[in-house]
Order: structure tokens, then sequence, then C-alpha cells
């Protein structure tokens, strides 16, 4: 089972957010409209996936804008050992 979820893992990985994010509404309309049919459970997983992609590049994101943040407050290193002096 855990073979199977990586590769459906990576087969997401490779959806464009932006077609996903055109889809999201006409599931989410579906499941607002509950019939109990395999369809709509379908959808249901569909929906939630469409979310995960989202929020998987929001975190991405927000991650990558952090470690430039720190990358830029990170002091040149002869700051950063002020008590040490190269000696020739």
């Amino acid at each position: 089972m855990e073979k199977s979820l990586e590769k459906l893992a990576e087969q997401i990985l490779s959806f464009d957010e932006a077609s996903l994010t055109s889809l999201k509404e006409k599931y989410r309309i579906i499941i607002e409209h509950f019939d109990g049919t395999r369809e709509w459970e379908k959808s249901v997983i569909i929906y939630c996936i469409i979310n995960s992609v989202i929020m998987k590049n929001a975190l991405f994101n927000e991650n990558v804008l952090l470690s430039k943040k720190e990358r830029r407050k990170e002091p040149p290193a002869r700051l950063r050992y002020p008590g040490l002096r190269r000696v020739k």
C-alpha cells in the first residue's frame, strides 16, 4: 500500500497547480450535494488532493521566503566569530 501511495504522490506532484485550481470549484459543488454514490466519494478525494497540492505549494513558498530572509540576516563570516582573527 505504501508503494502505491508513493507512486500516487509522485504523479500528483507532476500536476500543475493552476490547472488543479480551475477544477476546485467543480468538485466543491459536487461534494456539497451529498448523494452517497461512488462518484461523490471520488469527488471528495479529488477535492482533497487539489487542496493538498495548493497547501504544499503554499508551505513550500513560505519556507523558501523564510530561508532567503534568514540568509540575508546572517552576518558576514568575520562578524560571526568576533574573537577570532586570521594569523599568518
